[in-house]
């Protein structure tokens, strides 16, 4: 299994030697903390990128209608 990322590839081994050291640098308490942010992060740019496309649909209607 092999993560495209934007700087070459990652893979499974090196996506476990980072998850290693995620746990010895936060600790196993701190990183759901971290993730539920993360989360939470990611569903306010997904609604906030939604309601862009839903204004720009709105406008290109009412010019559309003109």
């Amino acid at each position: 299994m092999y993560i495209n990322i934007f700087l070459g590839t990652f893979g499974t081994t090196e996506i476990v030697v980072i998850v290693i050291l995620a746990l010895v640098l936060f600790g196993g308490k701190k990183i759901p903390e971290l993730m539920k942010g993360l989360g939470t992060g990611l569903k306010e740019f997904k609604k906030a990128a939604e309601e862009k496309v839903e204004e720009e649909e709105e406008k290109s209607n009412s010019n559309n209608k003109k």
